[in-house]
């Protein structure tokens, strides 16, 4: 589960996942065209959390199973219900597996990752899928509420373009700002 949570990878990729996809002194895995959902390879660099992860999967490897991941030599199977099971068990209510991948998508982009590069790890063709994934949540819009008021407290403090004034019943001056632009405005509304 480790690795679908750090990965972005959709389950079906995890499971049919074999050893010889793995390069573990390069710190890297391809996903073969043939194993994706959409039929495109990809490669997923192997780093911190991940490289452990697959550093401990490489400990309970057995030369008789292909797969990296697997439950006594044999490849993982539809685990849907010990998932749910475990789930309620840890209090976790009604998550679905695929929300692994949803939460490494939003991970991604909350580090600053650029978005293309998110979808080329996580292998969405399209930027509509993508946004999907993105999904905004109520903390992510206080969060933001809470920069913009910063940002604007500090324009107040130091502001970035020269005082714009109206002269008595004239029109408004334009004047340039620092970076070149014309800003139109008849005064400033905030002092």
């Amino acid at each position: 589960m480790s690795f679908l949570y750090w990965s972005g990878w959709r389950v079906g990729e995890m499971r049919r996942l074999e050893w010889r996809d793995v390069d573990l002194p390069g710190g890297v895995v391809r996903l073969r065209p043939e194993l994706s959902k959409n039929k495109d390879g990809r490669l997923l660099p192997l780093s911190g959390e991940l490289l452990e992860i697959m550093e401990r999967a490489a400990e309970q490897r057995r030369l008789d199973c292909p797969n990296v991941f697997h439950v006594g030599g044999e490849p993982i199977g539809d685990f849907r219900k010990a998932w749910k099971t475990a789930c309620k068990a840890a209090g976790l209510g009604s998550l679905i597996v695929h929300d692994l991948r949803r939460t490494a998508v939003r991970n991604m982009v909350r580090a600053g990752i650029p978005e293309r590069v998110c979808m080329a790890l996580s292998g969405h063709k399209t930027r509509a899928i993508f946004d999907r994934y993105n999904i905004v949540s109520e903390s992510d819009l206080t969060s933001a509420a809470a920069r913009l008021n910063e940002h604007l407290q500090q324009q107040t403090q130091t502001p970035k373009t020269a005082a714009l004034v109206r002269p008595e019943n004239g029109p408004a001056e334009r004047t340039r700002t620092e970076h070149g632009q014309f800003a139109e405005s008849a005064e400033r509304a905030v002092a």
